[in-house]
């Protein structure tokens, strides 16, 4: 699944910046520590903005390209900000065959957003995930980590109206 870079200024501290070459330092002798580092960092920041994935690839000496390479591949890590509203569309085969994917359509379209952003002032982000294990309750999406289950795309408008 394509993850779609939204523009936002990078606003890490020294103190974020302090803790994230304190892990560094501590793990980078340890094989396989890219993951564990990027975990950390994200962690730390709340996501992997392109600027903390250069910090780690220049102290670990490889190169940015791999750094971005192990950030995207993995669902786990995030690219984008979580909004203060974070919106989660489960697209795992039993939520995507009863109908998540258009339930994620409209929360796109009312938002007038993309799946994969957060709005420019940082209240809603919008995220496609795999499964989160609630298959009984398909198709199934979370905002702030609730959840809400047994959907319909009819559904969307009063959801989304609880956090106007």
């Amino acid at each position: 699944m394509k993850k779609n870079l939204t523009t936002v200024m990078f606003r890490g501290t020294k103190a974020q910046e302090e803790q994230l070459n304190a892990v560094i330092e501590e793990l980078r002798d340890v094989p396989g520590a890219l993951m564990p580092i990027l975990q950390k960092a994200q962690e730390i920041y709340g996501y992997l903005p392109i600027e903390v994935q250069k910090m780690i690839a220049l102290k670990l000496g490889i190169s940015s390209e791999e750094v971005y390479g192990v950030s995207t591949f993995y669902s786990q890590f995030s690219l984008n900000p979580k909004g203060e509203i974070a919106i989660a569309v489960c697209l795992g085969t039993a939520c995507y065959v009863k109908g998540s994917g258009d339930i994620l359509d409209r929360i796109c379209e009312v938002l007038g957003m993309k799946s994969g952003s957060t709005s420019p002032d940082g209240k809603y982000s919008i995220e496609a995930t795999r499964c989160i294990g609630a298959c009984g309750l398909a198709p199934v999406l979370t905002i702030n980590n609730e959840v809400y289950g047994r959907l319909t795309k009819a559904d969307v408008d009063g959801i989304l109206a609880k956090y106007k």
